[in-house]
């Protein structure tokens, strides 16, 4: 079956980097049918007013991922959604490899395998234990760039509009509702700027935490202070 594609990018203040993103996702999906909608958080369009090609769809949104998503997927025409972080690249042919999970009927979404952009050996030790706690639980996060059908994901209602775990939210309840994750072995490569600014040992043991605290009843209103210290980020 021939898939048609919507990537969703929720963007803040990435006008540095929106356009070397769009351009990467062309030249891996020249043999699919894409299209790609970027939803800025920011009250000022900083992000949409940089992009330097026409056939994007631009949209406004209230500031979250939850609900710069669900905004893409409001207008998003194709059959399979993508949601991508703007400092995420995907593998080659990532919607040929989406493809060959969407035509085996006992999946109904999935993500890529986390890849991090450096050559610094502790990143690899974080890659592995990203990729293990990932095949244990078989929810991934959205820094592995989640993908699922459109009709599941409207069954389920998108994304709750949460400041922080939108993303593990809306693969637990597809887990719950019986539809199979697939998690892609081909990676990512998403950018080490969060932990390189924040430090690594903080920042991976900060989102250990957080995601501890969410699975034991915590509410990501309540954790939104530990994950986005500085609220001009996301």
């Amino acid at each position: 079956m021939k898939h048609t594609f919507s990537f969703i990018i929720p963007v803040l203040n990435e006008a540095s980097l929106i356009n070397s993103t769009i351009q990467h996702l062309r030249e891996i999906s020249q043999q699919h049918d894409v299209e790609i909608i970027v939803v800025d958080g920011d009250p000022e369009a900083t992000t949409l007013s940089h992009i330097t090609e026409k056939q994007i769809i631009k949209l406004q949104s209230p500031k979250g991922r939850g609900k710069q998503m669900n905004k893409g997927a409001s207008v998003a025409g194709g059959d399979v959604f993508l949601f991508l972080h703007s400092d995420t690249e995907l593998p080659a042919d990532a919607p040929g490899l989406i493809s060959s999970v969407m035509d085996e009927t006992a999946y109904g979404g999935g993500a890529f395998t986390l890849g991090i952009k450096s050559d610094r050996p502790v990143f690899r030790l974080i890659e592995q234990m990203v990729s293990f706690r990932s095949r244990i639980t078989n929810i991934p996060y959205g820094d592995q760039a989640i993908f699922l059908k459109r009709n599941i994901f409207e069954k389920l209602g998108g994304y709750w509009e949460f400041p922080v775990m939108e993303d593990v939210d809306l693969m637990r309840r597809m887990k719950r509702s019986g539809y199979k994750i697939c998690i892609l072995p081909e990676k990512v490569q998403t950018s080490p700027r969060r932990w390189e600014s924040e430090g690594v040992l903080f920042c991976t043991l900060r989102n250990w935490t957080i995601m501890t605290l969410y699975l034991l009843g915590l509410s990501p209103e309540k954790l939104t202070r530990y994950y986005y210290p500085d609220q001009n980020a996301q």
